[in-house]
């Protein structure tokens, strides 16, 4: 077990998480077979009440993310699954975590599907996600505007609507769009 001592040795005396150098304590993580980091007060917090989470405080993981230590990984890819933003989602995908950490990671029950989930699906009913890349099976007018997306258009880089399984949005040409899952086809 690690100790106190190298805990604060081994963070530089700042948060692992943020850098923060105030208010700093050993956070032993959740169902993480005793693993420890050197969080400040404010991470604690929000680690601890998901109520109470700063989205904007935790774009810090976007370095932390990196971090060499398991324990570290593990909160930064925990707590990229409880925000709830779209920022996150590019983060998770670009994270890599080994199948032993990622295990101790979902321990906590972040990343698992909610039941009351909205599930964006194409219409062969494949299952859509953020950043995904799609194309038109049929001719789409553009609301708003004289163009018209001709079928076989390629829309890259979704994004979901979180209150409607039948939306996305994407750029169809320069003009970002809403457009009906059942006019797509995943790529």
């Amino acid at each position: 077990m690690i100790t106190e001592k190298e805990l604060k040795q081994r963070s530089r005396n700042q948060c692992e998480l943020c850098s923060s150098a105030e208010d700093l304590l050993i956070y032993i993580v959740p169902k993480a077979n005793e693993l420890m980091l050197y969080a400040c007060a404010n991470c604690i917090e929000q680690m601890n009440d998901e109520d109470k989470i700063d989205v904007n405080h935790w774009r810090c993981l976007n370095d932390s993310m990196w971090s060499e230590y398991d324990a570290v990984k593990i909160m930064a890819w925990r707590m990229l699954n409880r925000i709830d933003a779209d920022w996150p989602q590019d983060l998770i995908g670009m994270m890599y975590l080994e199948n032993e950490i990622l295990e101790l990671a979902k321990a906590a029950g972040d990343g698992e599907a909610d039941e009351n989930e909205i599930v964006h699906k194409d219409v062969n009913g494949v299952v859509l996600n953020h950043g995904d890349s799609v194309v038109l099976i049929k001719d789409l007018k553009i609301k708003g505007s004289s163009m018209v997306a001709k079928q076989g258009t390629a829309v890259r880089n979704i994004r979901l609507d979180r209150d409607n399984a039948e939306y996305i949005e994407g750029k169809v040409g320069p003009t970002l769009t809403v457009i009906i899952t059942k006019y797509v086809k995943k790529i």
